[in-house]
């Protein structure tokens, strides 16, 4: 029997790369396909996971209607604030999600070669993460660089808040061992570039993944939506899907 999907945010590039790549998938059926101006309270009860491509802003509105009705969520949103990420994680504790900031298989391998990589080279390593995107995207820096940032500071036992530098201008002085710098470029239709760089004095390693089309992360989201479907509430990412914790 097959699983059943409501796309939400489906006029989107991310929602039209779902509808092209869902009949690949054999146990997935969309049943409802969800953006501005449509009523997903009305059409929520048909699916049995709810794959939500829309916005930071709507997800919280998402997040607490699945949890009423007891739906499997996927989140591929990005750029949510404090509020919304509090709210919408309320939601596990009702129904499993499946929260990513990126949903392909490349770039969570990216995730746990950083891992290792910083685990190995160690503090005497400058860490600098660099990403790029197609002019149109809204939010700086992109979830994916986030997790990486995320990931490297929680191997130094740094506060990621406190160790991030946003690009650099002016009299900055030296870098310091506790920085983490993340640089943000825009342009043209690139679909994401992700680099991780490791700088030591004599040498230097570079991490990197490019995505060039969208179908990668709709597979893996598609992917998500039948993992998520079979999992008990609570709040997961793709390692999990991938089984790569």
């Amino acid at each position: 029997m097959s699983i059943k999907v409501i796309i939400v945010g489906s006029k989107g590039r991310m929602g039209q790369a779902l509808l092209a790549c869902a009949p690949k998938h054999r146990g997935l059926q969309v049943v409802a396909q969800i953006d501005q101006g449509d009523d997903l309270a009305a059409a929520i009860d048909r699916g049995d996971v709810v794959v939500d491509f829309s916005s930071h802003a709507v997800t919280t509105h998402v997040g607490t209607l699945c949890a009423k009705h007891k739906k499997a969520l996927v989140i591929g949103t990005t750029g949510h604030n404090d509020t919304e990420t509090f709210e919408i994680k309320q939601a596990r504790k009702e129904i499993p999600i499946v929260w990513a900031s990126n949903f392909s298989t490349g770039v969570n391998t990216l995730f746990w070669l950083t891992r290792k990589a910083a685990e190995i080279l160690g503090p005497e390593f400058d860490l600098e993460v660099v990403e790029m995107h197609h002019r149109l995207k809204r939010d700086a820096p992109s979830g994916t660089a986030r997790t990486l940032a995320e990931i490297l500071a929680h191997v130094r036992g740094l506060h990621l808040k406190e160790a991030t530098r946003h690009g650099r201008v002016g009299i900055v002085g030296e870098r310091t061992p506790a920085e983490i710098g993340i640089h943000s470029l825009r342009g043209g239709d690139v679909v994401g570039d992700h680099t991780v760089i490791f700088a030591n004095t004599g040498e230097r390693l570079e991490l990197t993944h490019k995505a060039s089309s969208r179908d990668t992360f709709a597979n893996g989201a598609l992917r998500a939506a039948e993992w998520v479907v079979k999992q008990k509430p609570g709040l997961y990412d793709m390692q999990d899907v991938l089984g790569l914790k």
